[in-house]
C-alpha cells in the first residue's frame, strides 16, 4: 500500500510541476507581448443616459411634448412627469405652454437661484 501512494504522490508532483512551467512560460510569454511604456491617453465617450436625453429635448427652443418624450425613454406618462418634477426641485425652471392642437409643450429655462425661489 505504500508503493501506491508513493506512486499516486509522484505522479501528482510532477504534474503540479508540468503545470508550473506552463504557467510560467504563458506569464512571460504575456509579459513579453505587452508594450512598455506609458499608454495613450484614452477619452471615454459621455454617456448618453435617458434623462440626459429628455433634458436636451426640453433644451431645444420648441420644446418637448410628453409623447416625445415617452418615445425617447420608453417611460410611462407618470415617470416623465415625476422626472420634470424632480428638474424642478434641482432648481431648474420648466416652463409649461400650449401649442394650437391643445398639446402641453415643456421647455426648460434658466436656473432658478436657491434662495429666490424662497
Amino acid at each position: 500500500m505504500t508503493d501506491t501512494i508513493t506512486t499516486e504522490s509522484k505522479t501528482s508532483r510532477s504534474r503540479q510541476a508540468a503545470s508550473k512551467s506552463n504557467n510560467q512560460i504563458e506569464i512571460a510569454s504575456q509579459a513579453a507581448a505587452k508594450p512598455k511604456g506609458p499608454k495613450p491617453a484614452q477619452v471615454a465617450p459621455e454617456r448618453q443616459t435617458k434623462a440626459s436625453m429628455v433634458e436636451a429635448l426640453l433644451a431645444r427652443k420648441e420644446g418637448a411634448a410628453l409623447k416625445a418624450m415617452r418615445e425617447v425613454t420608453g417611460w410611462q406618462a407618470h415617470t416623465c412627469r415625476a422626472f420634470l418634477t424632480g428638474l424642478r426641485k434641482k432648481g431648474m425652471e420648466v416652463a409649461r405652454d400650449k401649442d394650437a392642437a391643445g398639446t402641453t409643450i415643456y421647455r426648460l429655462g434658466a436656473t432658478i437661484e436657491q434662495g429666490a425661489a424662497n
